[in-house]
């Protein structure tokens, strides 16, 4: 299976015994104080894919202790919720969601991360799906219970020390994924603004065209043109659009590539970790 499927190929495949179908959407609003993110499981109830779970960022996959929002949950504790999703060793997963595919993206990072590789994004999320006119569905979801082994892969996951330490680093490159305005310092949700030092921007919006579906391949080859063997850090608000980032360049055949799943929740909240904004 490709990591990037399309709705006709996922309409085919529904009911094919070894795949699992995740929704992990996770609803946003944007007030004056900033985003706030809750569970999309109310809209999933109202209407989702066809035998669609719920992969819930807010409850089973993260870490509600954590110091900051979407920490994730330890390997064993993440297999465990996909296995109670129905995830298992031998099957195939596609992950969707509403908006952007990052969440669904997030998700996919964390199966890579603790050995899993049986999985995929639906291409436009759920509005592709709506767009092209297939059913949606209101029953719960059916799939048996699973075991998923943690098998976790070193490096995926970046922390706040390897990154401070790529700034100084030419052999780093770090990747701010958050919209233009924000990595310029020009508006900001956290508690500065700006982006780390030596970052580069690609925002994860950016590799999505108007109706939420991928760019073509050479779009995105020409938005990555650093080396593919080089060490690479992305990292955004919460470790959401960068995981988008880190997805597509997976896809690209970059080698090493890391999520700074803390991203600017916990670097900007710390004075001692410098920022800087784009001046005219």
């Amino acid at each position: 299976m490709e990591t990037l499927v399309s709705t006709e190929w996922l309409a085919r495949h529904l009911a094919d015994g070894d795949l699992v179908v995740l929704d992990c959407s996770v609803h946003t609003e944007t007030g004056p104080d900033g985003a706030h993110n809750t569970s999309g499981l109310a809209d999933y109830r109202r209407g989702h894919i066809p035998s669609a779970g719920f992969a819930d960022l807010k409850g089973d996959l993260c870490d509600g202790a954590g110091a900051v929002e979407f920490t994730p949950p330890s390997p064993a504790e993440f297999c465990a919720a996909m296995g109670r999703l129905g995830v298992g060793d031998d099957t195939r997963v596609v992950l969707y969601d509403s908006s952007f595919s990052a969440w669904a993206a997030r998700v996919w990072w964390m199966l890579r991360w603790v050995g899993f590789d049986q999985a995929a994004l639906l291409d436009g999320g759920l509005a592709a799906w709506n767009e092209d006119g297939r059913a949606l569905s209101t029953d719960a979801a059916t799939a048996p219970a699973r075991r998923l082994t943690p098998r976790p892969r070193d490096g995926l996951i970046a922390d706040r020390a390897e990154v401070m330490a790529a700034i100084t680093n030419p052999g780093v490159v770090l990747i701010d994924a958050m919209p233009a305005p924000m990595y310029q310092g020009e508006m900001t949700m956290y508690a500065r603004p700006g982006h780390i030092p030596t970052a580069v921007n690609i925002p994860g919006t950016d590799l999505l065209d108007e109706k939420g579906r991928f760019r073509p391949e050479a779009d995105l080859e020409a938005m990555h043109e650093r080396g593919r063997s080089a060490r690479a850090i992305t990292y955004c608000g919460g470790g959401i659009l960068a995981s988008l980032n880190a997805f597509v360049m997976t896809r690209l055949g970059f080698q090493d590539i890391a999520v700074y799943t803390a991203s600017l929740q916990e670097w900007a909240a710390d004075p001692s970790c410098p920022m800087t904004v784009d001046t005219p």
